[in-house]
């Protein structure tokens, strides 16, 4: 498996989510198994499969998690550079539309009504190894559009 750009609030996010889920989200669903499995009545059927399939969700997720946490590769800091990489955090603006503020980080941390968006989304992978003052074009899936690039940081 690739590595995963991940910044150090990010991995610590991630690294709580999984101890979560390991601890107390496991023996609650343990417990509704358990109460579940006990009842016999068609209510406590459905109750069960519920609880199953909440169970492979979330067993699921802990090895995701302990996938993208054990080849993370975390970005401590802003980077000391005016080059666009995981970690810069960039001010952008399209036209004549109000400037936004993006904090470029991997996918598994991205999350872009917090402004952080990933380097493999289309409008990140367009800034990646870009300068301050340069006009990018951007392919998305909407269609093209350009934005310039006004601060880097």
């Amino acid at each position: 498996m690739p590595s995963t750009y991940l910044t150090r609030e990010g991995f610590q996010q991630l690294q709580e989510e999984l101890d979560l889920l390991r601890t107390e989200k496991r023996d609650e669903v343990a417990k509704r198994l358990h109460e579940a499995m006990e009842g016999g009545e068609l209510i406590e059927d459905a109750e069960y499969e519920a609880a199953k399939n909440e169970q492979a969700f979330v067993e699921g997720r802990i090895q995701e998690l302990q996938d993208i946490l054990g080849n993370a590769r975390v970005i401590d800091g802003t980077p000391k550079t005016d080059t666009i990489q995981v970690g810069s955090v960039v001010t952008v603006q399209e036209e004549s539309d109000t400037p936004e503020v993006y904090k470029i980080v991997g996918p598994a941390e991205a999350n872009p009504r917090a402004g952080k968006i990933s380097n493999e989304s289309p409008l990140g992978r367009a800034l990646m190894g870009k300068h301050a003052s340069e006009k990018v074009r951007v392919d998305a899936p909407a269609g093209q559009f350009t934005v310039q690039i006004i601060k880097v940081e």
